[in-house]
């Protein structure tokens, strides 16, 4: 697809095709998470046109932001990026990027507005007008962000490679992307790409799950964690014949800027304990969708989990038990098994390689 002119679609439906987000045929821009009891106070204080203006439902909400700088991917009117101001207060930053005037012009009217509603010395949001794909023209420091957020954008993308190494570039050590977005079960063939219609409701846009997994880590992302995930209900009856068969999901991702984690979840005997000290997550913290730590009990985790918790801004809320003095081999239960045979005896190991078709296939 030419990148002008998807850029040009994506600008015209979102800032002219789509008034609201009821203007959407298909949940593909939902998060689909349910609000927690403490946003609802927060966005009962957005203005309502800001709230009108938006294309989605659910928040893409990591843990521990107080003071925290965040950049918002396709802050669209700014809904998501004053939620989040509220919540890294009045010491905390909030970036959004989106390049529809229609878009910005809406969210930038209510700066001041939101700054004295959540009673802060000042605006403490900005936005920009750019592309995600050219983050480094926008006068954004390198290794200046805690947090990257983005709901259901990344696929409106032309060069999701692009964007991925940008957020790299901008994340501090330790730093993470958190966001949603949607992927497909397999590639999506050229003519679908090409549907400005389909493009535009983030459905032909979508990475190949698989193919994201290996962009992630080409780009630096190492050991990209998947936090939840739905299949797409695709009702219109139009889009849904134009897509045959094809399944796609709406998945939430973190990636960490972590350099040392390793391309697999390696066993060092290491644990650890969750206080229960991050704000609103009390009872438990939810690392990913296998990794949910209730507070008080001991973990056991892989170096990588380890790494993800004591690298990054989770730190204080933890006690970390072990080192990485000895190597107990892949860690129980990651998926990855031992390719080779353990069947065979001792004695004929030649004859294993040789004739062990699960052996033969270590790479």
């Amino acid at each position: 697809m030419n990148e002008k002119l998807t850029y040009s679609q994506v600008k015209d439906y979102y800032g002219k095709v789509l008034q609201s987000s009821d203007d959407l045929k298909t949940d593909a821009c939902c998060t689909d998470e349910g609000l927690p009891a403490y946003l609802k106070p927060i966005l009962s204080k957005v203005h309502d046109e800001v709230l009108m203006r938006y294309y989605g439902c659910g928040l893409v909400l990591p843990e521990e932001l107080e003071g925290a700088r965040i950049l918002d991917l396709g802050s669209g009117a700014g809904r998501d990026v004053y939620a989040l101001s509220a919540l890294v207060g009045d010491s905390g930053e909030v970036v959004g990027v989106d390049m529809t005037e229609e878009q910005l012009k809406v969210a930038d009217e209510y700066r001041q507005y939101h700054a004295d509603v959540f009673g802060f010395s000042g605006p403490n949001v900005q936005f920009k007008k750019g592309y995600i794909e050219q983050l480094d023209k926008l006068d954004l420091e390198p290794n200046s962000f805690d947090v990257i957020v983005s709901n259901c954008v990344i696929n409106l993308s032309p060069d999701k490679e692009a964007v991925l190494e940008q957020c790299y570039n901008l994340l501090k050590p330790g730093g993470e992307i958190y966001f949603s977005d949607v992927y497909s079960e397999r590639r999506t063939p050229q003519h679908l790409i090409d549907d400005e219609e389909l493009y535009g409701e983030c459905i032909s846009g979508a990475l190949y799950w698989n193919d994201f997994i290996n962009l992630s880590k080409k780009c630096g992302f190492k050991d990209p964690r998947l936090v939840k995930s739905r299949p797409l209900a695709i009702e219109n009856v139009r889009l849904q014949e134009k897509l045959g068969d094809r399944r796609f999901f709406s998945a939430t991702y973190r990636l960490f800027k972590i350099d040392v984690l390793e391309p697999a979840c390696e066993d060092y005997g290491q644990a650890v304990r969750y206080k229960g000290t991050i704000e609103h997550h009390t009872d438990k913290f939810e690392l990913d969708e296998h990794h949910i730590i209730e507070t008080g009990k001991v973990f056991p985790v892989c170096g990588n989990t380890y790494r993800m918790l004591h690298d990054t801004r989770f730190k204080k809320h933890f006690e970390f038990m072990g080192n990485w003095e000895t190597h107990y081999g892949i860690f129980e239960g990651c998926g990855v098994a031992m390719p080779f045979s353990s069947s065979a005896s001792m004695g004929s190991t030649a004859s294993a390689v040789s004739t062990d078709s699960t052996a033969s296939s270590c790479c």
